[in-house]
């Protein structure tokens, strides 16, 4: 797969290596805002060693493409899901919260993969009243304005971290809340993170979903098309039956009817009058 340069914005927000190293419990300190000393980073997966390039030093991780599911504890076979092509994923924010539903999101950590399917997201359009990116650019968002397919992180109500994904083009402020997954990969790391073993609540919410696989903002601004700490992915499983509904806890624009779930899934968040 080509690998694509990162934004300009990223330049001071990665050191070479670092990324990978504080993910899996190294000492980098790769979300330094103030950092100005990396020119560019790229990073390239050889997924058969199972080790992670940064421009030369190779720190090993865990192999994404050795997952072990729930399906397999009970005997079934899924399928290995392969990292999203950037060129696949939509630019319009509304057709890019309809397409993540059904696709993975995959965490790579010290102990192992952790990982599930997309089964309910919110979309934040342009000029979203709603959104982050209302106002403007600030330092706090910027990521909210990097092309689309990049990880936009934020501290909700002093407690809960959200994960967004940004959509549009270069320089545009919109992008995709990931509100739930079906976990399908590590969920005893899913259940310890959590401290919980229902599983039905590991992820089943946005701040759920982060705490389960250890999202905060050191991965804010992150690359999901590339294979790394966290990344999206396809496993080529048709999504089940997509249905629509208002958006969840806003006071602004709260009648807009951009949010995707699957119809009758268990791990869907929010209220049932809104899961019909």
């Amino acid at each position: 797969m080509p690998v694509r340069p990162l934004h300009p914005v990223l330049v001071d927000r990665i050191a070479t290596g670092e990324m990978v190293e504080r993910s899996l419990g190294g000492e980098g300190a790769a979300f330094d805002v103030g950092a100005t000393h990396i020119d560019r980073v790229d990073f390239a997966v050889d997924a058969a060693r199972g080790v992670l390039q940064s421009g030369g030093p190779i720190v090993t991780r865990p192999d994404p493409t050795q997952m072990t599911s729930m399906a397999d504890e009970i005997g079934t076979t899924t399928a290995r899901p392969r990292v999203l092509d950037w060129a696949e994923i939509p630019i319009d924010t509304v057709e890019l919260a309809r397409f993540l539903i059904g696709k993975m999101l995959v965490r790579v950590l010290a102990d192992g993969v952790a990982a599930g399917r997309i089964v309910e997201t919110e979309a934040y359009v342009i000029g979203d009243s709603a959104g982050h990116a209302y106002r403007g650019i600030t330092p706090r968002n910027r990521t909210l304005f990097l092309e689309r397919g990049h990880a936009y992180i934020y501290l909700a109500y002093g407690s809960s971290f959200m994960l967004n994904v940004s959509s549009e083009t270069s320089g545009v402020g919109a992008g995709v809340l990931i509100r739930a997954i079906e976990p399908t990969d590590g969920i005893a790391i899913m259940q310890r993170n959590r401290g919980t073993e229902r599983v039905r609540d590991l992820a089943r919410g946005p701040g759920r979903l982060t705490a389960a696989l250890e999202i905060d903002r050191q991965l804010d601004g992150i690359d999901l098309c590339r294979a790394g700490p966290l990344w999206l992915g396809s496993d080529g499983r048709a999504s089940d039956k997509i249905a629509l509904s208002k958006r969840i806890g806003i006071r602004h624009a709260a009648n807009r009817l951009l949010r995707f779930y699957v119809r009758g899934n268990r791990f869907v968040s929010g209220p049932q009058v809104l899961n019909r």
